[in-house]
């Protein structure tokens, strides 16, 4: 069955639940919502650590992001960009990148911060370079969605977004009706991108 790769790196659990709420747009869509996740960069990373995880989603192979349909990519913020495991998962990627294997298909970004103003959108932008560097088509949240004119916390046009405070905030209402459009769009490209 086709899929879209949601594919998260989380610390504390925000970007894991916002990647959950993705991810059940995509099957509202109509396209397998496939979990994954990436190891932490650190003495303890994939060399050492066990080949699933202790708990959450399971590690991404790479069968899973060359056989994705498309792919919503998520990560918390540091310091304004991308945390560090998802960006070095990417950077094992050239190979993909070589052969073409994701051009064409879209691509989606979302991010969790830890206040409103912590580097959400240049998180989300952050994301997208290798996705453009990869042939992906971007898709982002457009104004149509109800929810982006009256979210308070997180949510912008680059793509779901959460506000964890220091995190003990739950994702809002809006939050969490951004993240499920958000996957509802990446499916529906998906099916007519693979169409073509």
């Amino acid at each position: 069955m086709p899929h879209v790769l949601v594919l998260y790196y989380s610390r504390y659990g925000n970007t894991r639940a916002m990647a959950e709420h993705i991810a059940r747009g995509v099957e509202l869509g109509g396209l397998e919502g496939r979990l994954r996740t990436v190891p932490a960069v650190s003495p303890n990373s994939e060399a050492s650590e066990p080949e699933i995880p202790v708990e959450g989603n399971v590690y991404c192979s790479n069968d899973d992001l060359s056989g994705c349909s498309g792919l919503v990519l998520g990560s918390p913020t540091r310091f304004g960009n991308m945390a560090s495991p998802l960006k070095y998962f990417l950077d094992q990627t050239g190979d993909l990148w070589i052969n073409g294997g994701l051009i064409g298909k879209p691509a989606a970004v979302f991010t969790s911060t830890g206040s409103l103003h912590g580097g959400q959108e240049t998180t989300l932008l952050s994301m997208m370079l290798p996705l453009m560097h990869h042939g992906m088509v971007l898709a982002g949240i457009p104004y149509s969605e109800q929810a982006l004119h009256t979210t308070t916390r997180g949510g912008t046009p680059y793509g779901a977004s959460h506000q964890a405070g220091d995190g003990t905030l739950d994702l809002s209402p809006e939050e969490i009706e951004l993240c499920v459009a958000l996957g509802k769009r990446v499916a529906g490209l998906a099916k007519k991108l693979s169409d073509k």
